[in-house]
């Protein structure tokens, strides 16, 4: 077993993958969910990521789709303890927006579609400005002292408003942070280094950064001429359509080559050697498409293989 990472300054101990929970109930049936996360958890891995809105934007959906999945493989397998979950608030339609009333009711709606009575990490999902972090945070606050939620964390958030809420925490002596989930990866950079990356760093924060892959073009299944049968085609695609993206595509399979690797082994371990990143999020639809995400938590890349991935990104 690859040995497992510190969450920030929390006591959760999680597996350097973690497992994307948003295509359970959407592109990947219950059927194809249970043997991922079977595979996922034999293999080691004890992180989970979803959220209440996963998947609201598929026809036929309402969200909450990906924790009900989650939560009924947490009952038919009986290992609640030995996973650490991950859920989001802000985005499901019913419950959208950040609120304090909003963040209590949707915890609960949460709970029961997981069949938990606690949630390890608790995410606001995007953050909404109008709303003053003193009352975010209170919220928050409640459900940690009420056992509901173990740790919080925030996600597509300024600079400014997560400083704001770490300061009042602070201030106030309540709740705070302990992780920050960035859209962050190699055709990705400057959405979170800088400020962004600066304030996570100096208070410590944990990064787990989704989009780890970029929708899926940081497998190297995208090619030139090459047709690919996915829900996100359209978007992975087009990275092939940019100098950075053929650049990182050619300097990723020039590092594959060299370490006998999957391309998208080479892009995850990138980005876990990278300032603050604990965990990137990456999803499996399947089985088989696991063994390339997971051999990241035992491939190390060397300075040079660092440095070349760094230019072609840049």
């Amino acid at each position: 077993m690859s040995p497992v990472r510190t969450l920030g300054p929390s006591n959760l101990e999680v597996f350097p993958l973690c497992l994307g929970g948003n295509v359970f109930g959407w592109t990947a049936d219950e059927k194809q969910s249970f043997a991922v996360l079977d595979a996922y958890t034999a293999a080691g891995g004890n992180f989970i990521d979803t959220a209440d809105s996963y998947s609201a934007w598929a026809e036929g959906n309402k969200g909450g789709e990906s924790e009900t999945v989650i939560g009924r493989w947490l009952a038919k397998r009986g290992s609640r303890s030995d996973v650490v979950i991950a859920t989001k608030v802000s985005q499901h339609p019913e419950y959208r927006g950040l609120s304090a009333a909003t963040i209590k009711a949707a915890a609960d709606a949460s709970l029961r579609r997981l069949g938990t009575d606690h949630i390890d990490l608790y995410y606001t999902h995007f953050d909404q400005p109008e709303v003053r972090v003193e009352e975010i945070i209170g919220a928050l606050d409640e459900l940690v002292r009420a056992g509901k939620v173990r740790y919080i964390a925030a996600s597509n958030i300024s600079p400014e408003r997560l400083r704001a809420s770490l300061e009042f925490s602070d201030r106030e002596g309540l709740a705070r942070y302990v992780a920050l989930q960035p859209h962050y990866n190699l055709v990705s950079r400057d959405t979170y280094e800088g400020e962004l990356r600066d304030v996570a760093r100096g208070w410590g924060l944990a990064a787990v950064p989704y989009w780890a892959l970029a929708a899926g073009f940081l497998t190297g299944k995208y090619r030139p001429g090459v047709t690919v049968d996915s829900a996100r085609a359209s978007g992975a695609g087009a990275h092939l359509e940019t100098e950075r993206g053929r650049k990182v595509l050619a300097a990723l399979d020039e590092v594959a080559r060299r370490h006998g690797a999957e391309v998208a082994t080479v892009a995850l371990a990138w980005l876990a050697a990278q300032p603050t990143v604990v965990a990137p999020i990456a999803s499996a639809r399947t089985v088989e498409q696991l063994p390339a995400l997971l051999a990241m938590a035992d491939l190390r890349l060397t300075d040079d293989d660092l440095a070349e991935l760094n230019r072609a990104s840049a």
